[in-house]
């Protein structure tokens, strides 16, 4: 059985390399800014800023924060503001949509994750073409202009400015001219359950995810890895077969095909234990690929232990937003002759679907307890 600590699907060495940081937006005449409309109660302190997608804010995205807020608090002209300035969607959307790469966060998620982190004010930059006509120098003018930065914080791979032509070097010759210092991050490395030694990425963490690797993303991530969509109306099979489950439409990006172990957070605060299929499945000849969830915790005509599905009290029966976690991938999705053999084996997915949300509560409460 899978454990919250490992993974049971084999797979390849990671993908070493990972995808530049952009520093690229949409900027309208000199007559007003991409950040005019913005919250100008602080408008005569001083910022840190860090600039980048922060899609899955994980280790490398929470390294950037720490030290921002270290520098913060040294300003010499009195605590700075922590502010970070994040795109959304990816500038590939708009520069090379087939390129563009999947989004690990929806964005009120990665904006809760970067506060968390220890952004004090999160922008959203929504990045167009036109975004390409901006010189690094214009950047980092309008920048200065309106955040006022004492210092800009930054990993060792960021670019910035028209087809990314501004680098590091770049970046503090031009700090010197508009009043602030660059503080450069190296990137940091986590180990995955192998024992590889990886940097952490956004790239990376969407190669394992696709992959079915979530609890090697976890690592990177500092978390487990989220799905947050809304629960939609499916072929309504399960409820049939005394397993009714929440159909979610997410604009995250879906792990490989198999079965999970996960926990779902409702609406109302809950969190339950939750068995987790994504593929098409087969054993129905199914061709759409879906991601459903059977939550095992949730009340008894949700869960149809009653045999019928109802509602979980308070919510209707679709249209609700959801959160899946996935803790450990369980197994591969197979085609069963029977439908007796299927039923068999979602008892037993239940079972250690179960026994690793357990686990995993209990380890939670072990460290907050630590």
């Amino acid at each position: 059985m899978p454990t919250p600590s490992g993974d049971a699907r084999p797979g390849p060495q990671p993908h070493r390399k990972s995808r530049g940081s952009y520093a690229l937006f949409l900027i309208e005449p000199a007559r007003k800014t991409p950040f005019a409309d913005r919250d100008r109660g602080h408008k005569g302190q001083r910022t840190v800023l860090t600039i980048g997608t922060f899609d899955g804010v994980h280790a490398g995205h929470r390294a950037l924060l720490a030290r921002a807020a270290t520098m913060a608090e040294r300003c010499a002209t009195g605590r700075a503001r922590v502010i970070a300035l994040a795109f959304d969607p990816h500038p590939l959307e708009a520069l090379a949509p087939e390129r563009a790469p999947a989004r690990l966060t929806t964005w009120p998620r990665r904006e809760r994750l970067l506060r968390e982190a220890g952004a004090e004010e999160v922008v959203r930059l929504e990045p167009t073409p036109a975004l390409l006509s901006l010189s690094p120098a214009e950047f980092i003018e309008q920048l200065a202009r309106d955040y006022r930065p004492a210092g800009i914080v930054e990993g060792t791979d960021f670019h910035f400015g028209a087809k990314r032509a501004g680098d590091i070097e770049m970046l503090r010759s031009l700090g010197a001219a508009h009043d602030f210092v660059v503080d450069i991050v190296d990137q940091v490395q986590c180990a995955l359950n192998d024992h590889t030694i990886a940097p952490a990425s956004s790239s990376l963490v969407r190669w394992l995810i696709s992959r079915g690797r979530v609890s090697d993303a976890a690592r990177i991530l500092g978390r487990p890895y989220r799905m947050d969509g809304i629960v939609r109306r499916g072929d309504r099979r399960g409820r049939t077969i005394n397993y009714p489950t929440a159909n979610i439409e997410s604009p995250c990006l879906a792990p490989a095909d198999g079965v999970y172990a996960g926990r779902a957070h409702l609406p109302d605060g809950r969190l339950v234990a939750a068995a987790i299929s994504v593929g098409t499945k087969p054993t129905f000849d199914g061709r759409d690929r879906a991601v459903e969830a059977y939550l095992m915790d949730a009340d008894a005509s949700a869960t149809g232990r009653s045999g019928a599905w109802d509602t979980l009290p308070g919510l209707p029966e679709y249209e609700w937003d959801v959160g899946l976690e996935f803790l450990a991938f369980v197994r591969d999705q197979v085609r069963f002759d029977t439908l007796e053999e299927l039923l068999a084996q979602m008892a037993r997915d239940c079972e250690a679907c179960r026994a690793i949300a357990e686990t995993a509560a209990l380890c939670e409460a072990a460290h907050k307890g630590a």
